[in-house]
């Protein structure tokens, strides 16, 4: 394995959500680079499911996409949170459900490239309604989509947030008794 030496780093931006940094880095054969790497404190992805199979997802915009996408619910963590009290806030947060069991499911790093955001997955079930108010810039509508639906609209692009993939596709076990 090839090792990379840091030899400086410095704050570019502190936004809202997260930091932008710059490191500097000696590489494996002596040359200098640098990086720009987006500090992120983590975060939750939820994949929420009714008695009847329904897996719930939000349509929100978002500005970057330029358009409103299909998503599972999400969120970031605040400060030092956990990520189950973080899934357990997110929840009530963006659909108005609580989840009566909250399986983690699985966990990955949201893109590698350049941020540190590492992302929990959460299978919610057992809900119950216990709305909470949402975040003042989400507008979101909540959807019922039947799993088998869910995967569909999953493998012909009408999903096309790596989350919401990723948190389907680690949770394929305990759908299987939906499809």
């Amino acid at each position: 394995m090839h090792s990379f030496e840091l030899l400086s780093s410095e704050l570019l931006l502190e936004g809202r959500s997260f930091k932008l940094r710059r490191d500097h880095l000696k590489t494996p054969d002596g040359r200098r680079t640098s990086y720009e790497i987006v500090e992120h404190g983590g975060s939750v992805v939820l994949l929420p499911i009714d008695t009847e199979g329904n897996i719930l997802f939000v349509r929100q915009y978002r500005q970057p996409a330029g358009q409103e996408l299909i998503e599972l619910p999400a969120g970031t963590r605040n400060g030092g949170e956990s990520y189950e009290a973080c899934a357990a806030r997110e929840i009530r947060e963006e659909t108005g459900m609580a989840a009566g069991k909250m399986d983690r499911i699985g966990d990955f790093y949201l893109a590698p490239g350049y941020s540190t955001e590492f992302m929990a997955v959460f299978l919610a079930t057992d809900l119950s309604s216990a709305p909470l108010q949402a975040d003042e810039d989400e507008f979101l509508q909540l959807m019922k989509v039947p799993a088998r639906q869910a995967i569909e609209m999953a493998q012909h692009g009408e999903v096309p947030d790596a989350k919401s993939l990723a948190a389907l596709f680690l949770a394929r076990s305990a759908l299987q008794r939906y499809l």
